[in-house]
């Protein structure tokens, strides 16, 4: 199966580095120049800085060139999907697209798997998730993710098309619990951020970690995932990694809100987005979800650290 990767960030184009070492993989670029620059320079300095484009990435700003690929790879942010969806619907519609975003539309508190099914309904759809930094993936360091796709038979193809040398995929059909799984350790990657930025401690960020873990597996529940998608590589081996390395855009965000610094703007940060839409969610549904409270109200200027950590400690004392 040909591929193509739609979104020259830094995830983007380590995914087509990593999955040119089986073939040739086209990049799509929305910006004309930059696709101009990359394929003139091999390199993705921007995003990526220091790592060489292999000779198999053809690099272009045209879609429908893109989109002559038998699979898709959408890696775009998650607050920007429906709007390439929905710009390059006639090249997408009905194309096996694989989503490579993580986190929940703040408008309708969909994930993206939803988003692509409302926008183009006649398309193929899966997710690909788990702990995964572009810059590891891009050097060739070996990870493990999660593969999701409501048809197994689909998913088991694409397993074997998507899988390389430095990524081994798993796949299941809770595509579900894929997505939340990817979507809210975002959320605690910015509290355990904050807690370290404001020098809590590591013991402070293992409680914050557990507890929030437990905040997201009410939450999936919720919506009908099952419990072991979340022990797994899109859940539980994403939330390991985002809350404890700063490679993490999200932890950083946190570490800006902790020593009460500012943060680039420009810098993608899909927790923020997440935790408002989760928090808004769980509010209209009753569910307990105290961590992303406080992250949603962090992240508006609601609430200073020290008054998120009193917040959390003040809470009535409850079972494990």
């Amino acid at each position: 199966m040909s591929v193509s990767v739609l979104g020259s960030g830094a995830f983007g184009t380590a995914l087509a580095i990593s999955l040119a070492g089986k073939g040739p993989v086209t990049l799509w670029a929305r910006s004309g120049e930059q696709a101009q620059t990359m394929q003139a320079t091999r390199r993705n300095d921007t995003r990526l800085p220091g790592v060489a484009l292999p000779d198999a990435i053809t690099v272009t700003a045209e879609i429908t060139l893109a989109c002559q690929s038998d699979v898709l790879l959408l890696a775009v942010p998650m607050q920007k999907l429906r709007d390439v969806l929905s710009v390059h619907g006639a090249d997408l519609k009905g194309r096996i697209l694989v989503a490579c975003c993580k986190g929940i539309e703040l408008s309708t508190g969909f994930g993206p798997i939803a988003v692509i099914e409302q926008v183009l309904p006649n398309a193929r759809t899966a997710l690909l998730t788990g702990p995964s930094f572009a810059d590891d993936i891009a050097r060739g360091l070996p990870t493990a993710l999660t593969l999701a796709c409501a048809d197994a038979d689909l998913g088991t193809r694409l397993q074997q098309a998507l899988t390389t040398a430095n990524l081994r995929l798993y796949r299941t059909t809770d595509v579900t619990g894929a997505e939340l799984g990817g979507a809210l350790k975002n959320v605690m990657a910015i509290a355990c951020g904050a807690c370290i930025g404001a020098g809590l401690g590591d013991s402070a960020r293992a409680a914050l970690m557990t507890r929030g873990f437990a905040e997201m597996q009410r939450f999936a529940a919720m919506r009908g995932a099952r419990p072991e998608t979340l022990m797994g590589l899109s859940g539980l081996g994403d939330l390991v990694l985002t809350c404890s390395s700063e490679l993490s855009r999200n932890f950083r965000f946190g570490l800006s809100l902790g020593r009460n610094e500012s943060f680039d703007a420009a810098t993608t940060v899909e927790g923020v987005a997440t935790a408002n839409a989760m928090a808004a969610i769980a509010s209209a549904e009753g569910l307990d979800m105290p961590i992303c409270q406080t992250v949603a109200q962090l992240s508006r200027g609601a609430y200073s650290v020290a008054e998120a950590l009193q917040s959390l400690l003040n809470r009535p004392l409850k079972e494990e």
